[in-house]
């Protein structure tokens, strides 16, 4: 299960994938790709359905299985939602994020702007959660941002936040560096083992 999840990570999400080899502790690892996976299966979604409303129903099938996944209840056999369950379980995580970032995606296919805190800034501080425990949302938020920034075309309003993005992480363990290393890439097309390098760089100095 967890290859299959790690695998279909990889070939949506590969920029926070590269991100995830940095996690040393492998059930982390395994609950970071958790996230990212039901991140790719939302994502897609669009990309299956031409109608909005078509696209409604498939997101709000993913809020209901939500109730399952907090309630430490998934449905039986989907290796994301039996994954996404565990890792919740195990770190105590929020449902809020996960809600709002399912409402942002079909405000989306509604024709509505991107959410990006939505999008963007709580899934990585969910990760960060997921790998240092709480009280470092703060620390991850401009990273967030910067990310948001850079994935929706503003390249320019990204590259100007580098330096405050750098100042909270600062503030961030270590250990959950790995949750907002893939910033380091905004804006950084290149080969895969270009871009290794580059985030091995970041992790290293804890600077995107």
């Amino acid at each position: 299960m967890t290859v299959d999840l790690d695998a279909q990570v990889r070939a949506a999400d590969p920029d926070r994938w590269l991100s995830s080899r940095f996690v040393a502790d492998e059930q982390k690892r395994a609950d970071l790709i958790a996230l990212y996976a039901l991140e790719a299966e939302l994502l897609a979604i669009p990309t299956r359905v031409t109608q909005p409303m078509l696209a409604e129903m498939r997101y709000t099938w993913w809020a209901e299985q939500m109730d399952g996944v907090f309630a430490n209840n998934p449905r039986v056999g989907h290796p994301v939602l039996e994954a996404l369950t565990a890792a919740v379980a195990r770190h105590g995580l929020d449902r809020a994020p996960f809600d709002a970032l399912i409402e942002a995606h079909i405000g989306r296919v509604h024709g509505e702007p991107h959410d990006l805190d939505a999008f963007y800034v709580s899934p990585m501080q969910v990760a960060a959660r997921m790998l240092a425990g709480e009280e470092h949302d703060a620390a991850v938020a401009e990273a967030g941002r910067l990310w948001a920034l850079s994935q929706t075309g503003r390249g320019d309003e990204a590259r100007a936040l580098r330096s405050v993005a750098n100042a909270g992480l600062g503030k961030l363990p270590a250990g959950a560096f790995p949750a907002a290393a893939h910033a380091a890439l905004a804006g950084f097309d290149h080969p895969e083992p270009v871009k290794r390098l580059r985030l091995l760089w970041a992790v290293l100095r804890g600077r995107i």
